[in-house]
């Protein structure tokens, strides 16, 4: 076996999972740092409304981007089943599958995102002095997004099987990469906005081709063929039935955040600009949660496809508890710092405000919000997607959005937002740690063999 590849069906549980889990984690680091280094450059070289103009459009990109990301999900958790069963057959038939979804995913995002990005930026109550920015920005990415979607869909075929290491190297490359060509494309040839666009997409296409280029070269059973790669109707029905939950419920959600952002949006430019640079402070609170997550759900499904019980009860116990220190920590240490990492992105103290006070209300509550994500990662593995959909559209959604609607015309301040955060977390987590403790998700797999 590849020195890259961890077996995780044999062996300590804990080293394994933190052994998967530490490539997972450095790579999540350095995306969430040349993201945030692209929102450090657009600030410091373009100003505040520049930085609103990107900071401000993730929802945007995770409403479009993110029902592929669901399904993408449910691929991973397809080939980890069949890789920890020894059906190699099967595997192969998923993985090239799970290639083909990402190329037309590739299309119709394109498509979708160059024609729809102003109409649903006006939906978000984007100001005005904002919109063009905007605008410029998202078609740009959009034009590109097969990038990230074919570097998702080929990193996550690699960590299906236990190559974390991998697209670690290669994402570590396009890191360095993108904060050159930002430096290049914003500070010597002026290209604004859409500079930082390119640079992001052009740092994706290196990355997927690194991993595309390792996958057709292996000599593993996970190796791809060109001539190989089309849709299979059995594993694009397993596929649908494990992803299409998550696929939904990120769509759900990611509307759900739309409107959360439109509310931000109404306090104005500089709420948009702090708010924006303490989503990009709070992606490194994520870094654990994602990192545990992918492990999590790889653990379980390559353990229950090999029928290890009760090391797949062990593991998903573990990679909950580390998974929890580690996100309350950052979120610790967030919390202590806020002035000084807010203002790193801006000096304007009315846009630190805003940053600062989102911080100082939601990262203690990081806790919960890696207990949701765990809860929901054991169960994705074990193929029990819908639990989690339910969860996260009845509390991330109705309840979430309820809340904002109901409370922010009476009491007109931006504070009402940012507790919606940690209201809906510790919602979600009470609601799904009941179903963990509760029902017998173990035996999912079984049913459905």
């Amino acid at each position: 076996m590849n020195i890259a590849q961890t077996n995780l069906t044999e062996g300590s549980i804990g080293k394994g999972m933190i052994a998967f889990a530490i490539p997972l984690f450095i790579g999540n680091l350095f995306q969430q740092l040349y993201n945030t280094a692209d929102a450090l450059i657009v600030g410091r070289l373009l100003g505040n409304t520049a930085l609103a103009a990107v900071s401000g459009t993730g929802s945007l990109i995770f409403l479009l981007v993110g029902f592929f990301d669901g399904i993408a999900v449910g691929s991973g958790v397809v080939i980890s089943r069949y890789y920890g069963a020894k059906e190699l057959d099967k595997m192969q038939r998923a993985i090239h599958n799970s290639i083909a979804f990402g190329l037309a995913a590739s299309a119709i995002l394109t498509v979708l995102g160059t024609w729809m990005t102003p109409t649903i930026l006006r939906w978000m109550s984007t100001p005005e002095d904002v919109m063009d920015l905007s605008t410029k920005y998202i078609r740009v990415y959009f034009e590109g997004v097969g990038g990230l979607v074919m570097y998702n869909t080929s990193r996550g075929i690699m960590q299906a099987v236990g190559n974390s290491r991998d697209p670690l190297k290669y994402l570590i490359i396009s890191s360095c990469v993108n904060v050159v060509l930002d430096l290049v494309f914003i500070g010597i040839f002026h290209l604004g906005v859409e500079g930082a666009a390119f640079a992001t997409i052009i740092s994706q296409f290196i990355s997927v081709f690194l991993c595309m280029r390792k996958l057709m070269r292996s000599k593993e059973s996970y190796k791809v063929s060109l001539r190989k790669i089309r849709f299979h109707a059995d594993m694009m029905k397993l596929v649908l039935n494990y992803g299409l939950p998550a696929g939904f419920q990120n769509s759900v959600i990611a509307i759900a955040n739309v409107v959360v952002q439109s509310n931000i949006n109404s306090f104005g430019t500089m709420a948009v600009a702090g708010c924006g640079a303490y989503s990009k402070i709070e992606g490194f609170a994520f870094l654990p949660i994602t990192s545990f997550n992918v492990a999590l759900t790889t653990f379980v499904g390559q353990n229950l496809g090999a029928r290890e019980f009760e090391r797949t009860k062990k593991g998903a116990k573990f990679g909950m508890l580390c998974a929890v220190l580690v996100a309350e920590f950052i979120g610790l240490v967030i919390y202590i710092t806020a002035p000084w990492l807010i203002e790193a992105f801006t000096e304007e103290p009315a846009a630190v405000g805003y940053g600062v006070d989102k911080a100082r209300i939601c990262a203690l509550f990081f806790c919960l919000l890696a207990c949701t994500h765990s809860f929901a990662a054991v169960l994705r593995g074990a193929g029990k997607a819908i639990i989690p959909m339910i969860a996260m559209l009845s509390f991330w959604c109705v309840i979430r959005v309820t809340f904002i609607k109901i409370a922010v015309p009476i009491f007109q301040t931006i504070d009402v937002v940012n507790w919606v955060y940690p209201l809906t977390w510790c919602l979600s987590t009470i609601f799904l740690g009941i179903y963990f403790v509760k029902a017998d998700w173990i035996h999912a797999f079984e049913k459905n063999r």
